[in-house]
């Protein structure tokens, strides 16, 4: 006869202690892997998008355009002779106007913008106009007399040329060349405006480039995330502009509508209003993963998904003006480079600091800016905040978002508390770039603005912040969670909440611990006075 054997209870037990113990730890474990080892997905769904479509134009077959141009104003009259309600629409955009309407803290709405705004590279264009208009979409804005209601001064082929032989002259506020002339090291030709008329189309990388790319004096100075190199790049550095990742134009992103193209600048812009963002393409829920689309609420998709910024050419993040005006003994310019090739002094600017690779910095934005409006009082307590970026994280608007910080030290007037606005460019030496005279340069300066000048100057810290949306890295370059979610990672001086994994209190800490090991030890306690009663 076969006797069925009881199991051993006190074995039973011991499985069912141990158990208890290993398998909470065996789950957080496969978590705590699942999410270290969280990756983007290498294709990131896309919606609502589409290439522009439209038929092109030859406009070679128009007979306005067969005539024979002098000036390139010719050229503007002829293209307006068809499109013939542009120009009211050009004439409204930012492009023309640089400026916006911004509201003050006391109610009052001014416009602001390029046009009279300060910043901590050039300082501003007012005063400097007639080399800083070079980038304008016009021809002619030397001073306060440009005509802006005067459609010929419009400026139609800087977008639109599809030769890529047209170029403004740096100097000749807006203007072409008019006979070939070097500057610096380049040379200039007068434009072919026949050749040019006939062959224009729709903006490609290389029209806006022309004067995004170089902002500041140099190429990717200001932005750090607008280089020339993003004609020609691979997926690498871009996943949206290169020719073997999305291959897309800046206005397949920055949609135009009658001239307003889409896309605000938060170095002047104020509003959260035409703005560009990434769900005009991709879903407010891209990811695959839940745990990560729960971030896309509160963290842009620039902060994961732009690991850094300056990824070939470099940046420039520091200028320091008060060391200007050194000269050799012959009175010529002194210019230094780092190791890079980048200009580290020049007599006419100072000294800079040029960065690549850089790690962006990361704050809380609403979508709304404030700006140093030229005469107001400065906070001297720490840096002057050209532009402020507003946010926080108890506000539902706010997100994380990465910039680039620029830091300088400029001219300021320490009597009045107000920054200066200096002449920097002039054919005589009242210009700072001419005779190196701060003293003259400032009191000129600020009479062409009509605000005072007590006579005195000196150097102040300022920091201006420019967000960073571009060079957008393939998704196995994307962060991972530690480098936001640990003690040292990037998010380390972002206060004002709690982050898991970088923020912890001792007492909370201990006292953790304690309820654990107690957890532990009441489980082996029982199960040992079971044992031992059996």
């Amino acid at each position: 006869m076969h006797i069925k054997q009881k199991p051993n209870r006190n074995l039973i037990k011991l499985l069912i202690l141990f158990l208890s113990i290993t398998i909470p730890w065996i789950i957080a474990v496969i978590i705590i892997g699942e999410v270290n080892e969280m990756k983007l997905e290498m294709d990131v769904p896309a919606v609502n998008y589409s290439v522009d479509s439209t038929a092109k134009v030859d406009h070679s077959k128009f007979l306005s355009l067969q005539q024979e141009f002098n000036t390139p104003h010719e050229v503007t009259d002829a293209c307006l002779t068809c499109h013939n309600m542009t120009a009211q629409d050009v004439m409204k955009s930012s492009h023309w106007t640089w400026s916006r309407d911004y509201k003050m803290e006391d109610g009052t709405t001014i416009q602001l913008g390029k046009k009279n705004i300060i910043n901590n590279f050039c300082i501003g264009i007012a005063t400097n106009e007639t080399r800083c208009t070079s980038c304008h979409i016009g021809y002619g804005w030397e001073d306060d007399s440009f005509d802006f209601t005067n459609s010929s001064n419009i400026d139609c082929i800087v977008c639109h040329d599809k030769t890529g032989t047209y170029e403004k002259y740096p100097t000749a506020a807006g203007y072409p060349a008019t006979v070939e002339k070097k500057f610096k090291e380049k040379t200039f030709y007068p434009p072919d405006y026949n050749l040019i008329a006939q062959n224009v189309g729709i903006p490609g990388k290389e029209n806006c480039g022309a004067c995004h790319f170089v902002g500041g004096g140099g190429n990717n100075v200001k932005h750090g995330d607008i280089a020339s190199e993003l004609v020609a790049i691979t997926r690498d550095v871009d996943v949206h502009m290169a020719e073997d990742g999305a291959n897309l134009n800046c206005i397949d992103c920055h949609k135009t509508t009658n001239h307003n193209i889409s896309g605000n600048l938060y170095s002047i812009a104020s509003v959260d209003d035409n703005r560009v963002t990434c769900n005009q393409c991709h879903t407010d829920q891209p990811h695959k993963s839940r745990n990560l689309n729960k971030h896309v609420s509160r963290i842009a998709c620039q902060t994961c998904h732009i690991p850094g910024f300056a990824r070939e050419s470099s940046t420039k993040m520091y200028w320091d003006w008060s060391t200007a005006g050194r000269t050799n003994e012959d009175g010529s310019h002194i210019v230094e480079y780092d190791s890079m090739g980048n200009i580290s002094y020049h007599t006419q600017k100072g000294t800079f600091q040029w960065a690549n690779n850089v790690e962006p910095e990361y704050v809380w934005f609403n979508g709304k800016a404030s700006h140093y409006v030229l005469g107001e009082q400065l906070d001297t307590t720490g840096p002057v905040q050209i532009n402020t970026l507003h946010g926080d994280y108890h506000e539902k608007e706010s997100i994380l978002v990465p910039v680039k910080v620029h830091r300088g030290k400029q001219i300021y007037d320490p009597v009045n508390n107000t920054m200066i606005q200096a002449l920097l460019f002039g054919k005589d030496s009242t210009a700072f770039w001419k005779g190196f005279n701060w003293d003259i340069a400032a009191e000129i300066g600020m009479e062409r603005v009509n605000l005072p000048y007590s006579g005195e100057y000196s150097f102040i810290s300022t920091e201006m912040y420019w967000p960073i949306n571009h060079m957008v890295a393939p998704a196995d370059q994307s962060l991972k969670c530690n480098d936001c979610h640990s003690r040292d990672g990037r998010l380390y001086n972002v206060s004002g909440f709690y982050l898991a994994g970088r923020d912890r209190s001792p007492l909370l800490d201990k006292v953790g611990f304690l309820l654990i090991i107690f957890a532990i030890a009441g489980v082996g306690i029982h199960a040992a006075i079971r044992i031992i009663k059996k």
